[in-house]
């Protein structure tokens, strides 16, 4: 289940329509398929002035959002001739007698070729290399009308209240709506439900579809993972759960959906998975996320969700003729467990951008894991097609939600972002202030207090990172160019400032604020309960209740500036407290540059490199200051074996180790250890399952000095099985996660940040007289925000981890208690695990 465009408008935009604009035109001649999608170019950054190398552009170009698909250079329809891809058997979609990949671009050749009125772009690519296709359905339109419907949306974006008394919105703005289908590769039929209702869009001539046509323009992503739609997963090519990933957005399937999000505004969005049996309709249950216009999305959440739950049940399935049961709204129907609190997924991080009505939809009927391998053909075909008719009976009463609620729609979209820009406070869901929606309690009750603003001190490659990321989401940020004051306090120049007071002030305070511990309020959640980049990204993050922004020397900023830097003389030193420093210091130990680790954590590169150092700062954005080269350790290219889970790994490689899985299959397949210098264990390896010979194999490795780095419960059990480290793993409550305060203590933690993340956390006891305690949980209540309860015997609860130590070493392992590389997640984490490997990488070179 479930990149900045221009920042044009700060006042309000002086909008004059034609009536020969708002004219419908004849559709636009097909052209081929364009080559591949241009990134989006950003000007330069004040005082930008880092080195500029082919090496910089070509990873700022693998880093680069999704295409911009605001272009407004031309109208609708935008047709092309796709080109096929290759035939494949094996696409595990065929079984169920749905659209394959590679039957996707014919089908929607044969769709644009039906009339004007159907659109097919390119947003973007897969982790795997396919092409994600967004459809947009809308009755034809002029350039000129394209450009005055950009107008009209970047004015209810940066002028609401302009925008919420102009007239022209309310009578020409056409409603945004999106659907986004089978992000989870496994759950396939929304894509096939969407080419459906596209087909039917295209075609009908009745007044209904031809008033929301000319009043709607409808999105479709056809199917935000083909990489798993292919190989019948629920991640990508990349092994991650793509509805997991919004805050961090480390997948390209990720960024082209934000993307998306960004550029099309969307006031309505379905999200369509499977399977929950009767349909699952959002809204959803407490504890709803603080940092939303929750009266305004509970209201059209609701409302929506009504109108799909009796299109649903209006098919006439029934349990005992076609084993389905009736749809249910968690709202309403469920206590909890379905929660909405973290932005994570994507209709949650949807209203960030200003939806004021978005659903996940689960459909009813299994066909993936093991029922895919178990069940008869017919059957499989069978419930998908009872699944196309449910999604698509979904998607047919959103638009006629949407075609009914336009005016609505829209001025709540607006009052979502004229309330962020006017800095009001935000308004408690209640049966008085959301009329329509009963059962609403005090438990539904979330709200926040938002600072006056954010300050992100510069000049670190951290900072640089957080901001650039900020900004991919759409939130606006100054820099300042002198010293200025701010709550009371002097802020150098350089200082970043994200003013609370912006239409999506949402989206940046969910980013950055700690969070809330809100292990009181549910007994259980569906995923993660906490997160924050401005306490686990490795930036210095201060929040600032109050004070007067105006007349500050701030100047709006559309990229970070660069921080690369190499002292022009003398051996240089490189810290190692943030992962692009890691990757960069692996890109010289790939080259053979001699490097040594200092007793401080840092390394020490001779003078004599100093080209390679420039070119390293250009690429990674890193400092390389002045240095005597000096004592300290010889550093060599370190190869990891890692049995650990893909977002680990996707941070291992990011961090440019190289990396080799493994698993308990692959070793008693028989692995040749020759070609690793270290074993980093988190999941997939259990020691007493190994065959004999294959236990033999790794026991001679660790005894040959060849270190491990484990993590949680895993790590720690190969560490004790094998005798390295004398320490006791002690788990705490396998559900809790979340941010936690943490005291670093000994030399792999030194420089890292004073909080930490942890999803069902361990904490070590009984160490032996070797053991260092490098990180220690916080003592009284290390948690600041998350979920984080003792388990049912009254153990297990953060007063247990409470002064406990976190992370511990010896001459031969580290053991992490925390989750450091969580989802690629925690960036300012990432150093401790590289520094572990770095020396553990080293003590079987003797």
């Amino acid at each position: 289940m479930r990149t900045t465009r221009s920042v044009l408008a700060r006042t309000a935009l002086a909008l004059t329509l034609s009536t020969s604009s708002l004219l419908l035109t004849a559709p636009a001649q097909a052209r081929p398929e364009p080559g591949p999608d241009p990134v989006t170019r950003h000007e330069p950054a004040l005082d930008s002035g880092a080195a500029k190398t082919p090496e910089a552009a070509a990873r700022r170009a693998l880093t680069s959002p999704a295409p911009d698909l605001s272009d407004t250079s031309r109208g609708y329809p935008r047709q092309q001739v796709l080109a096929p891809d290759p035939e494949n058997p094996a696409d595990r979609s065929l079984k169920l007698g749905l659209v394959p990949y590679h039957g996707i671009a014919p089908r929607l050749n044969t769709l644009q070729a039906l009339g004007d009125r159907v659109s097919v772009e390119v947003a973007g690519r897969s982790a795997g290399g396919h092409r994600l296709y967004l459809v947009t359905v809308t009755a034809p339109e002029s350039a000129a009308r394209t450009r005055a419907q950009e107008r009209m949306r970047e004015l209810i974006e940066n002028a609401p209240a302009a925008a919420a008394k102009d007239p022209a919105v309310k009578a020409a703005y056409k409603t945004s709506v999106f659907f986004n289908n089978n992000i989870h590769g496994n759950e396939w039929e929304g894509t096939d439900a969407a080419l459906k209702l596209i087909e039917r869009l295209a075609t009908a001539n009745d007044a209904r579809t031809r008033q929301l046509l000319s009043t709607s323009r409808l999105y479709f992503n056809i199917t935000a993972n083909p990489d798993g739609r292919i190989a019948g997963t629920r991640a990508n090519a990349g092994g991650f759960d793509l509805n997991r990933d919004f805050v961090t957005a480390s997948q390209p399937e990720t960024r082209a959906m934000r993307q998306i999000e960004i550029d099309k505004q969307p006031a309505v969005m379905l999200d369509l998975h499977g399977y929950v049996n009767g349909t699952l309709i959002e809204p959803t249950t407490p504890p709803h996320g603080e940092n939303y216009e929750y009266d305004l999305f509970l209201k059209n959440t609701y409302a929506n969700a009504l109108g799909m739950e009796a299109a649903v049940n209006g098919l006439g399935y029934t349990p005992d003729k076609d084993g389905v049961e009736p749809a249910q709204i968690p709202f309403r129907d469920q206590q909890e467990g379905w929660d909405d609190w973290p932005p994570i997924f994507t209709p949650q991080y949807a209203a960030y951008h200003g939806t004021v009505a978005a659903h996940t939809v689960e459909i009813p009927l299994p066909v993936n894991n093991s029922a895919y391998s178990s069940l008869p053909v017919a059957e499989l075909r069978r419930r998908a097609a009872v699944n196309v008719e449910v999604a698509g009976a979904a998607m047919r009463a959103t638009l006629e939600f949407v075609r009914t609620h336009r005016t609505s729609l829209i001025a709540d979209q607006i009052e979502v972002f004229r309330r962020g820009q006017a800095g009001e406070a935000q308004v408690p869901v209640s049966e008085e202030t959301v009329p329509g929606v009963p059962g609403i309690g005090p438990e539904d009750v979330y709200t926040t207090e938002f600072p006056r603003a954010y300050v992100i001190p510069g000049g670190t490659t951290a900072a640089a990172r957080l901001v650039g990321h900020l900004l991919a989401d759409d939130v606006r940020v100054s820099r300042a160019w002198q010293a200025f004051r701010l709550g009371g306090r002097t802020w150098p120049r350089g200082s970043y400032v994200v003013d609370l007071r912006q239409a999506k002030r949402g989206m940046a305070n969910a980013l950055l604020a700690d969070g809330r511990d809100i292990s009181d309020k549910v007994s259980v959640m569906y995923d993660i309960s906490g997160w924050s980049l401005g306490r686990l990204w490795g930036a210095r993050v201060e929040p600032v209740p109050s004070g007067r922004l105006s007349g500050l020397p701030l100047r709006a900023v559309r990229e970070a500036a660069p921080v690369g830097y190499v002292a022009p003389r003398g051996d240089l030193r490189l810290r190692l407290t943030d992962p692009a420093e890691v990757a960069a210091l692996n890109s010289l130990l790939v080259q053979g540059v001699p490097v040594r680790r200092a007793a401080d954590g840092s390394v020490l590169v001779p003078g004599s490199a100093r080209e390679a150092a420039a070119v390293a700062a250009g690429t990674y954005d890193v400092v390389f200051s002045s240095a005597k080269f000096g004592q300290g350790t010889a550093l060599h290219r370190t190869r990891v074996a890692a049995a650990v889970t893909a977002g680990e790994l996707f941070a291992l490689r990011e961090m440019g180790f190289e990396v080799t899985p493994v698993s308990t299959a692959v070793l008693n397949a028989g692995f040749d250890w020759s070609g690793v210098d270290v074993l980093f264990v988190s999941a997939g390896l259990d020691h007493g399952a190994l065959t004999p010979a294959a236990r033999g194999a790794l026991e001679a490795f660790l005894a040959a000095g060849h270190g491990l780095v484990g993590r949680g419960a895993v790590g720690a059990e190969l560490s004790a099985a094998t005798g390295l480290l004398k320490a006791h793993a002690v788990e705490g409550n396998g559900d809790a996660n979340g941010v936690v305060r943490v005291l670093n203590s000994g030399p792999l933690t030194a420089g890292s940040p004073s909080h930490s993340f942890v999803y069902a956390p361990v904490w070590f006891t009984g160490l032996g007289p070797d053991v260092r305690v490098e990180q220690s949980y916080a003592s009284g209540d290390p948690l600041v925000s998350g979920h984080w309860r003792p388990s049912d015997d009254g153990t297990g609860g953060p007063a247990d981890a409470a002064g406990r130590a976190s992370v511990v070493s010896g001459p031969h392992a580290v053991l992490f208690g925390t989750e450091p590389l969580f989802r690629a997640h925690p960036k300012g984490e990432f150093p401790q695990v590289a520094r572990a490997l770095l020396i553990m990488g080293q003590a079987g070179r003797g």
